[in-house]
Order: C-alpha cells, then structure tokens, then sequence
C-alpha cells in the first residue's frame, strides 16, 4: 500500500537526520588521507597508472555507461514476490518494500565484496592493483542496481551524474558533502537552469577518483602484506561496499520520497 503524506514525511525525516549524521565524519577522513601519501610513494609507477585507467573507465561510464552499465531487465529479480515488470511498476511499491530490495540487495554485495577483497588480499602488493578498480566496478554496480529499486534508470545520463555524484559524497570532506548535497538537490528541481547545472557539473568527475583513491587507499595498506592482505582486503572491501551502499540507499529514497510527496501536493 502507498504511504499517505503523513508517513512520508517521517521517512523523508529520517534521511534528513542521516545526512546530518555525516558530518561526524571528517576527523577520521581527514586521518584517512595521510598513510596513502605514503603508499603512493611506494609504488607510484603501478598504481599511477591503474588509476590512470580508472580515470578513463568512469569518464565513459559518465557518458555511455561502458561495461559497467547495469540493466533495468534485473528489477524483477529485487521484487520476485510483485507483478514488477518496469520503472512505472514501482510506482505502486511503498517505500518500505523497496527498503527491503535494497538491504538485500547491499547485504549480498558486501558478501561478494569480502570474497573479492580477500581473493586479491593474498597477494598482497602484487594484486593490490587489480583490487581497487575492481572494488571501483563493485560499487558502481551496487549503487546502479540500488538506483533500479528505487525507480530510477542508469541509461539515463543524468543518474549516472548522479552515482558519481554519490561516490564523490562519501570520499568528501564535511564542506564537500555539504556542496554535494545541494548539487543532488537540485538534479530533479523544476528550474531547468539549477537542474542543468547540476547534471552538467562534471569538471569535479576526475577529482573523484583523487579523492576516492585517498579515501579507500590508506586502509589498503595493510593489504600490501602478502597472505595478511586477504583479512585486510576482504574487510576494507566490505566495509567500502557498506558505508557507499548506505549513502546510496539514503539519497535515492529521499529522492523518492520528496517524488511522491510532490505528487500528493499537485492533486
């Protein structure tokens, strides 16, 4: 059954006191920035250019989706207990039924995480560069397919802005979660100037992949170590998959959630 307004609006308060709650974050991000410093010292031939390739694999999933386009044929599979066959099928999905598509949905992504962390763990420096644009095509996967549960199309140029957008959030600094929350505020605003502007602000995608790389690289170090590497690798892997799935989980049915309470004020 649809939610009427008042129960909206309590869900919509509950993402707005998450998105309060972020701003607790900074002392460990900021810490977090300081020993990958020192791993790109070590080995900056390598991992310079693997990230070199990264940056060039989410320039084309900005604009084409490549090969880490997901697809809106996989919506059934989330709801297998609904006559969900399209986006427009969710429309008569509540909220709280696609709450539980996606904890499904991020529970086995951080069990395939842990597995990937921890296959490309044990060898420790030797693999540590395959792991990160795995882990990368991991959590852009996830954060597509929690797109799709909520309704939202990653063929759609614009929700792919908005996924980066998402990666970026959580890579960020208090001011630049801040910064990044109005931007995804305005995605979906009737005023075509601020809706342009922010699907159009892509000049910060390669900054992501900076910051993405400071954000996840320093609790890589421990990864480099051969064999102890797999504890590390499949813990970081799963605990990244979880704090970019819950980030992604809370913007997209806020999103939702403002959708429908503006229908309910246009009848």
């Amino acid at each position: 059954m649809i939610e009427t307004q008042e129960q909206l609006l309590v869900e919509l308060k509950k993402s707005e006191v998450w998105e309060k709650d972020q701003s607790g974050l900074w002392f460990w991000e900021k810490l977090g920035r300081l020993p990958f410093k020192l791993l790109d010292k070590l080995t900056p031939a390598f991992l310079q250019r693997k990230i070199g390739v990264i940056l060039d694999e989410l320039g084309q999933y900005i604009q084409s989706g490549g090969r880490y386009l997901s697809s809106v044929s996989s919506l059934k599979s989330y709801y297998p207990n609904n006559n969900v066959q399209t986006l427009r099928d969710l429309d008569l999905i509540s909220i709280n039924e696609m709450d539980h598509a996606v904890r499904k949905l991020k529970k086995s992504r951080k069990r395939l995480a842990t597995f990937q962390g921890a296959s490309t763990g044990i060898g420790g420096i030797f693999t540590i560069s395959i792991d990160i644009p795995l882990l990368l095509g991991l959590q852009l996967k996830t954060l597509q397919d929690i797109a799709i549960c909520y309704g939202y199309d990653p063929n759609d140029k614009k929700e792919r802005v908005f996924i980066v957008k998402i990666l970026q959030f959580v890579s960020s600094d208090i001011i630049g979660k801040q910064a990044i929350l109005k931007q995804l505020s305005l995605i979906d605003s009737s005023d075509e100037g601020a809706k342009r502007s922010a699907v159009s602000e892509l000049q910060g995608w390669r900054e992501v992949i900076i910051k993405y790389r400071d954000h996840v690289g320093w609790k890589k170090v421990f990864q480099m170590i051969p064999i102890a590497g797999l504890i590390f690798g499949a813990f970081v892997n799963r605990s990244s998959i979880n704090e970019l799935s819950e980030a992604g989980i809370m913007l997209y049915r806020k999103r939702r959630i403002k959708e429908r309470l503006a229908r309910l004020d246009d009848k």
